[in-house]
């Protein structure tokens, strides 16, 4: 199941402009604020969907009957990029545990590429709503080797994918691979160019956040 939180207009809409736009994303704090406020829209969204139970607690006056999260989830996201992303998500769930992945696309001479994997670290996630931030689901590559191995810590009660913007193709890619998650999207676009990068897109979400990188 995809839901794309800009489908209805709202300030999702305008926070996704702002990534896109080239005249206000070169602020790198309003860009990486930008990218935790859709976080933190597709947390709200996500605890909808999460088991919860009763239990009592103790005001100052009385005793109320209330519901709580039965598991914090695990959140995890792919190192630089999805760090903004990632953080919103966490504002919202701040008792949950957290993973990370370090992947990246290895280009050749020719420009294609492969996705190189080099770290990931996860908590046991067996049982328990796991989260991914990925703040560009381009062709879906990275995503699904990176699910491969955070999917070897265990079998979590649900799989959400959160991103802020997506290919059509990408999330193609994920649903085919893992029918069972639940996609959040910002904002889908329909294109990616030969080299796999999303159009009109926003460009590179870890250089727009952190600056430019050294190239391997």
């Amino acid at each position: 199941m995809t839901t794309i939180l800009s489908d209805q207009f709202s300030l999702v809409n305008i926070w996704i402009n702002e990534l896109r736009n080239i005249n206000i994303q070169q602020n790198r704090l309003r860009f990486r604020r930008n990218m935790e406020r859709i976080g933190e829209i597709a947390a709200f969204e996500i605890s909808k969907h999460l088991a919860h139970h009763t239990t009592e607690i103790t005001t100052p006056l009385d005793k109320i009957s209330v519901e709580e999260l039965t598991v914090q989830p695990v959140i995890t996201t792919i190192l630089r990029a999805g760090v903004p992303l990632f953080q919103g998500i966490l504002n919202y769930f701040d008792g949950a545990d957290c993973g990370f992945v370090a992947a990246y696309r290895k280009h050749d001479a020719n420009d294609y590429f492969s996705i190189q994997q080099d770290y990931l670290t996860c908590p046991n996630i067996d049982g328990r709503p796991l989260i991914v931030a990925d703040p560009m689901l381009a062709t879906g590559a990275s995503l699904v080797e990176a699910l491969k191995d955070l999917l070897n810590h265990g079998k979590p009660s649900q799989l959400h994918i959160v991103a802020a913007i997506a290919s059509r193709q990408g999330i193609d890619t994920i649903e085919k691979a893992y029918p069972n998650a639940k996609i959040w999207i910002g904002a889908v676009d329909e294109n990616l160019t030969s080299k796999g990068y999303i159009t009109p897109g926003l460009g590179d979400a870890g250089d727009l956040s952190y600056g430019e990188k050294l190239q391997r």
